[in-house]
């Protein structure tokens, strides 16, 4: 009863999705609360962002694992919006608080006045936010494909083919987010913080997508020969 009042009504699963959203910001908003305001936001928009994107992604497996959880799937298209609304404001975050809205900083750039031009300072920043860039392009089109408007316009072939891509996604995330947690302060040449205690963590969610996957895998090719074995015709 209440799965398909969930499905029916989108304003309770966006109502939902945005609850949702909001309480993880405000967690991992207290667990990064010795750094600036600044930094402790940008922290927490992008953790809850990557959260919010790795139940979306696990939404689909576990469905096929457990068939009674299929109710789920179309929180799918919700946790999507927000987890890409969030790495947005993440990405202002970041341009309005640490490079001031100078794009060449962002990709790891910094004016040398000796020379009187950019130099590339920061190698492995400017690479990861190159790909976190090109992680919010295609979250925002994935996004604004989700309407229901947009399915009836590009159609259910198209309209499929471009949302599968989301795993596309979720490696492009995969690897900015791993730049942030373990390489970014690797060749700093002065105090380097402490280990970022989402290390773990985020190694945990990596995994359970990974094995929620293969399982999810193995259940399909396991369900497709015992049809193909209930359809074969007998031989005498």
């Amino acid at each position: 009863m209440i799965g398909s009042t969930l499905v029916r009504y989108a304003r309770w699963r966006h109502a939902i999705a945005i609850t949702l959203a909001l309480l993880v910001v405000y967690l991992f908003g207290v667990v990064h609360g010795q750094w600036s305001d600044m930094h402790r936001w940008n922290r927490a928009t992008a953790d809850a962002s990557f959260v919010l994107l790795t139940i979306t992604m696990a939404i689909g497996p576990t469905a096929q694992i457990w068939p009674r959880l299929r109710f789920l799937i179309p929180f799918r298209r919700e946790l999507g919006i927000y987890a890409v609304t969030l790495a947005a404001v993440h990405t202002v975050i970041i341009l309005g608080g640490w490079t001031v809205w100078d794009f060449a900083r962002l990709f790891g750039f910094e004016f040398h006045p000796g020379l009187g031009r950019y130099v590339m300072v920061q190698h492995g920043f400017g690479l990861a936010n190159a790909i976190g860039v090109l992680a919010l392009i295609y979250g925002l089109v994935l996004a604004l494909t989700s309407s229901n408007r947009l399915v009836r316009l590009l159609g259910g072939a198209i309209w499929k083919f471009v949302q599968r891509a989301a795993y596309v996604l979720w490696a492009l995330v995969v690897v900015h987010t791993a730049y942030f947690l373990f390489l970014q302060f690797l060749d700093y040449h002065r105090q380097t913080p402490a280990p970022n205690p989402l290390q773990p963590w985020y190694l945990v969610l990596i995994g359970l997508i990974l094995a929620l996957r293969i399982t999810a895998s193995a259940h399909l090719w396991r369900s497709t020969r015992k049809q193909a074995l209930r359809t074969q015709p007998r031989t005498a």
